[in-house]
């Protein structure tokens, strides 16, 4: 995936994204990965904000930060923000996830939703995600990942995969090319509908209390 096919396509989408793409999306993950950060109030960071569908679902005490790397889909979460006065969310601009304006070990929790499979270098973004995080902190990751065993499903998605830089996503994204590289730990794996298509992903920072004892 390159970063100009990206942007052309979520120019295309920006404008019908929310009843399409996000009315699909937003049927559990979104409100799912908004719900486990929600256990506590803290400063929440959300990577891919997009048209900022999923920023009501989050608690009035957090602090939630949005990015995005199209203007066209950051422009529509600021207008959602002033219609439905959504105080709690108190920074939106456009950034790139692979090098984030952010200090280390800031935010109490990354959301990272429908984002894995469209950005270029996912794993540069997972190691931003990892710094910006507090020790201890919660990374939620949804995700569509390529089914793990072969049938039609394999089959199509790797059929769609030359065509990756006209959808804007990757169809044939393995779930391991998140999980061996990030030191982040698996709290929890759960599929999602429509029909499993998508996976949710709920892992930690370790926290120095939390580190290994034999190790130096």
């Amino acid at each position: 995936m390159q970063l100009e096919h990206i942007l052309r396509s979520y120019a295309r989408y920006a404008p019908v994204y929310d009843h399409t793409f996000g009315w699909l999306l937003n049927f559990r993950g979104r409100s799912l990965a908004a719900h486990l950060t929600n256990r506590r109030p803290g400063r929440i960071l959300e990577v891919g904000v997009g048209t900022g569908i999923s920023l009501p679902f989050y608690r009035k005490e957090h602090q939630v930060h949005g990015i995005d790397i199209s203007p066209h889909m950051l422009e529509r979460a600021r207008r959602r923000v002033h219609r439905k006065n959504l105080n709690h969310v108190v920074r939106l601009e456009i950034m790139d996830a692979r090098e984030m304006a952010f200090p280390d070990d800031y935010f109490d929790a990354v959301v990272a939703a429908y984002v894995m499979s469209v950005v270029p270098e996912p794993q540069r973004v997972l190691r931003e995600i990892e710094r910006v995080c507090k020790p201890g902190g919660d990374v939620i990751i949804v995700n569509h990942f390529a089914a793990d065993k072969k049938g039609t499903r394999r089959h199509f998605e790797a059929m769609l995969s030359p065509l990756s830089h006209k959808l804007g996503w990757r169809p044939d994204m393995p779930i391991d090319e998140i999980l061996t590289h990030t030191s982040l730990h698996e709290v929890r794996r759960q599929t999602l509908p429509p029909m499993g298509l998508f996976t949710l992903l709920h892992l930690k920072k370790a926290s120095p209390d939390t580190a290994d004892p034999a190790k130096p």
